[in-house]
């Protein structure tokens, strides 16, 4: 099954965005500007087409202004591969840290696994019925032969039907007379067979879960490569599993397990058997290449020329590294070559200490669109307070639905929670939104913990109750800068 992408016009995109996002219309905008750029770039005929690179965008504004949540809400409406990374966890290639082109290796493997999902999802009915048909196999096994060629031992189908292994050679005679028996007389196949829809039901209502079943599970150990750190394996270009997988073959071993995980372990065997792994691979890549979408936070850490101390490994290193990806080169991975050359790159970082025109000019030049994020305000607190579908309202009142607990906030406590936050903002270090957690958290710590033993089923929280749980704490600026 193809994973297909949503297509938006940019004003749809910035609404939907609205939806779980206050504020930063400029930001929106200009996502969805770059995203629909990219759809118009694929209606473009001829050569033209592969020289319309993206449009790389950079976030400017402090924390907790919805610069990482404007990023990955675009990608999940879209259904763009989409791979969150942090500049500051990269280092120059050469030294010890993770190099920049594991972004790349990252995002072909969470697109491969999702299509990978997706196609076993697709094949979920067949792959259920086969490893039925294979759990009934090993419970009452119809024919010998066949059920050899599927994998299963003689032995293991009669100790599967009840009989000790030490009577091998009897029941070997035994079971060849009863095949031939069978299958000359029409009566004793009939008898099996109802036998087996029989076992089938039982299977179903769940009978027979705890019996015991001898299946075939691969040997996955390799502890002789598990010494290496992931960090040597992505310098090496090697994925040493694979290719030890590939000279020698694939070791199985017997497995006594109850019947109900051997029919999750068989459905994943027959669900794999099902899909084109080829298929799959390549539609992952050709998604990732045009319409992936990298999203590169803390940028402002990496910012900064070098100071003469020696080796900048994490600042200038990482910059010059990020060039080539950012502007378009090809990038080896375990699933063949990987061009990034029309991969969206959005940057954000809250530049306190820096400044963008403190990164290197070169790299300047690959983000050619800069937005400000405002600070929120305390307008803006209280719609996030209300209006977002995932809003932090909504979430404490579904929390506590679970115990059976109605809990109504009024205007006029959703207006002093924003007010306590803008002023802690002000006050203190500016965290933005992620301050309204810490608050919220603090105001309903008492009532999450007597929830469960509440006789009230009906709670009312307004300004006086937000009031008479946060004050003290106000009141003591020592105490609210380590609590609040």
């Amino acid at each position: 099954m193809e994973k297909r992408q949503t297509i938006f016009t940019p004003r749809e995109l910035v609404s939907e965005l609205d939806k779980y996002i206050v504020g930063q219309t400029q930001a929106k905008r200009s996502v969805a500007v770059a995203l629909r750029n990219r759809w118009r770039r694929l209606q473009v005929e001829g050569q033209l087409r592969d020289e319309i690179t993206p449009k790389n965008i950079i976030m400017i504004g402090p924390t907790g202004v919805g610069k990482t949540e404007i990023a990955r809400r675009l990608a999940k409406l879209t259904n763009a591969p989409f791979i969150k990374v942090e500049a500051s966890k990269f280092t120059e290639v050469g030294y010890v840290g993770r190099d920049v082109e594991s972004i790349i290796r990252d995002l072909v493997e969470g697109e491969v696994n999702n299509r990978k999902s997706a196609e076993m999802e697709q094949v979920e009915v067949i792959a259920k019925k086969n490893a039925e048909e294979r759990i009934l196999d090993l419970l009452l096994p119809l024919d010998v032969e066949k059920n050899v060629a599927r994998g299963f031992s003689p032995a293991e189908q009669r100790v599967a039907r009840g009989f000790s292994p030490a009577d091998s050679p009897a029941h070997n005679t035994s079971e060849s007379k009863a095949k031939g028996a069978g299958a000359s007389d029409p009566e004793s196949k009939q008898k099996d067979n109802a036998s087996r829809e029989k076992l089938r039901k039982m299977l179903r209502e769940g009978l027979l879960d705890d019996r015991m079943v001898s299946i075939d599970v691969q040997d996955k150990a390799t502890p002789m490569v598990e010494i290496f750190s992931s960090t040597g394996l992505e310098e090496l270009d090697i994925n040493f599993k694979d290719m030890f997988g590939n000279i020698f073959p694939k070791k199985t071993r017997k497995k006594d397990v109850p019947v109900k995980e051997a029919v999750k372990i068989l459905e994943a065997d027959e669900g794999q058997k099902l899909i084109d792994m080829e298929k799959v691979v390549k539609e992952a890549i050709i998604a990732v290449e045009q319409s992936g979408i990298v999203f590169i936070d803390e940028i402002d850490k990496v910012a900064g020329r070098e100071t003469g101390h020696g080796p900048d490994v994490s600042r200038e290193g990482v910059q010059r590294d990020l060039l080539p990806i950012v502007e378009g080169c090809t990038v080896s991975t375990k699933y063949g070559f990987v061009k990034s050359s029309h991969i969206l790159f959005i940057a954000a970082g809250a530049f306190h200490v820096s400044k963008p025109s403190d990164l290197i000019p070169e790299l300047q030049g690959r983000f050619p669109i800069r937005v400000e994020l405002k600070p929120l305000t305390k307008e803006d607190f209280v719609r996030i307070l209300t209006e977002p579908e995932n809003s932090l309202v909504k979430q404490y009142s579904a929390l506590f639905a679970t115990e059976g607990i109605s809990i109504e906030f009024t205007k006029d406590a959703i207006e002093e929670i924003a007010g306590i936050s803008t002023a802690l903002n002000s006050k203190f270090e500016n965290i933005g939104a992620r301050r309204l957690y810490t608050v919220m958290e603090k105001l309903l710590e008492e009532l999450s913990f007597t929830a469960s033993e509440e006789s009230k089923k009906k709670i009312r929280i307004n300004a006086e109750f937000v009031n008479k749980n946060l004050s003290e704490i106000m009141k003591d600026e020592d105490l609210s800068r380590y609590i609040l």
